[in-house]
């Protein structure tokens, strides 16, 4: 049979189309890592590097910041596209090497296709112009508004909604920030300041880390501020930033930090860091945070006086404490969680004890009454809930604070103060600037107490119900819902 020319042709051109058809490539997805608390958060088939992230701060913070990401990583696997965790900002142009790539946005993720593929073992540049939008959910994560400005608050999983980044403690990166601001204002960040670049109306700050570390430790704070620096131990640098307005009502708390670090390393070793200080923020956050170098306090904590004056003082040691435990040591995955809070509230009770005279067994006695009610409303330390979608702050709860301190109360009583004090120290020091699982913790303890202590740990750790306390047979924990 013959065909016509018309016929053959429009043959041709559909044969064609189904070809392009098949080749086409899968609409992007977003991927994670499958974090049991956070499954969407992370991303396959790349070890970043480093973080070199630039924010130009107009003086409003209700208007989005212009803001720039590069990206240097290692690709572990072969890649046909890269997803970014990324949310709260518009997406204006990508690059992958060089080149200029295409991009999507799928919920929480920014879905990059490079030109060509990237292989394994092949370094990845990547560069994100993007804004970064302060406006959101309050209570959401990521930018905080304060009363004159900024401050970023990116636990547990907001580091993506300030900028593009593999969002996930397992892939701790080095970091530099570049601030623009009007020049009347202060830009701070994490690490070291290397320079300050004053041109006319506005001031370019640079800070650089000296050690790697998570996204949701990640700060910026612009605002009416005040640096005050101070010598801590071995002459560490100490510089504390709070509003201008209160330098004077808060420098009998600042004064506290160098003793307070001494304190720290008394216990568990050198400060892992190149600087510490407080950043005190005009804002109710609800929270004190422990973002790397410089935590994060609300204004009210130390200037309205219903709190006494030893709490006030160990939540200051808590957040210090975090710089080893969940800063320098980070958790493998967010169900590790309990290794950071348990150590942080732990050295908190601690220091109230030494130093105010607040009973630590006391405590442990009162935590132990309440443990069955933590667990069943939370679950166990290290097998913890996870937060209703939306409220990830949900997933702070009493289990993994006093809960989690009780786990490390009962471990000193079963293998002796001794044994928990080497623990202690070597824990940090071996995993210094990693990350480090519950199972690392475990065998540690085992190894340094010559026991093996998977049974103590498998019911403390993951047990629906507290086990009975060493050296304590008489405590007693309330039943679920019990009155007290």
């Amino acid at each position: 049979m013959l065909l016509s020319s018309r016929r053959l042709r429009a043959m041709l051109l559909a044969a064609a189309s189904v070809t392009l058809l098949a080749a086409a490539p899968p609409a992007p997805v977003p991927l994670g890592i499958g974090d049991p608390l956070f499954p969407h958060l992370g991303n396959p088939g790349y070890d970043v590097i480093s973080y070199d992230v630039s924010f130009a701060y107009g003086g409003s913070n209700s208007k989005p910041l212009d803001a720039v990401t590069k990206i240097e990583a290692r690709a572990t696997e072969r890649l046909e596209r890269i997803n970014l965790d990324f949310s709260r900002g518009t997406v204006r142009t990508v690059e992958v090497n060089g080149r200029d790539a295409e991009f999507a946005t799928v919920d929480e993720d920014l879905v990059i296709t490079p030109r060509g593929t990237v292989e394994a073992g092949e370094p990845l540049k990547i560069t994100v112009s993007h804004t970064s939008d302060p406006n959101g959910p309050k209570g959401a994560g990521g930018w905080v508004r304060t009363t004159d400005g900024l401050a970023m608050a990116n636990q547990a999983d907001a580091g993506h909604r300030v900028f593009p980044c593999n969002d996930h403690p397992a892939d701790k990166a080095m970091f530099t920030f570049r601030i623009t601001a009007p020049a009347d204002l202060t830009a701070v960040a994490n690490g070291r300041l290397l320079v300050k670049v004053p041109t006319g109306r506005t001031t370019t700050w640079l800070y650089r880390t000296g050690h790697p570390m998570a996204t949701e430790l990640a700060q910026v704070s612009i605002g009416r501020s005040s640096v005050l620096r101070r010598t801590g131990p071995h002459g560490l640098p100490v510089r504390d930033v709070v509003p201008t307005d209160d330098r004077t009502i808060l420098e009998p708390w600042l004064q506290k930090t160098p003793d307070h670090i001494e304190w720290m390393e008394s216990k568990v070793g050198r400060y892992p860091f190149e600087t510490y200080g407080l950043l005190i923020a005009g804002a109710d956050t609800g929270f004190e945070l422990e973002t790397q170098t410089l935590s994060l306090f609300e204004r009210s904590l130390f200037t309205e006086p219903r709190r006494p004056a030893w709490y006030v003082d160990s939540i200051m040691v808590h957040e210090l404490a975090h710089q080893w435990f969940g800063n320098s040591v980070t958790p493998r995955t967010w169900s590790d969680l309990w290794l950071n809070e348990g150590h942080a509230t732990w050295y908190e009770a601690l220091y109230a004890e030494e130093h105010a005279q607040q009973p630590l067994e006391k405590r442990m006695r009162e935590a132990y009454k309440q443990s069955d009610g933590w667990r069943a409303a939370g679950g166990p330390p290290a097998a913890p809930r996870p937060a209703e979608p939306g409220k990830q702050l949900g997933l702070f709860r009493p289990v993994v604070y006093n809960g989690s301190a009780l786990v490390l109360y009962a471990l000193r009583q079963e293998i002796g103060e001794p044994a928990f004090e080497l623990l202690e120290r070597a824990w940090v020091s071996e995993h210094r600037d990693g990350t480090a699982s519950t199972a690392d913790f475990t065998a540690l303890a085992s190894r340094i107490s010559g026991r093996d202590l998977s049974a103590f740990f498998q019911t403390w750790l993951y047990g629906q119900k507290t086990p009975a306390m060493p050296g304590h047979p008489d405590w007693q924990s309330a039943a679920p819902g019990a009155r007290r």
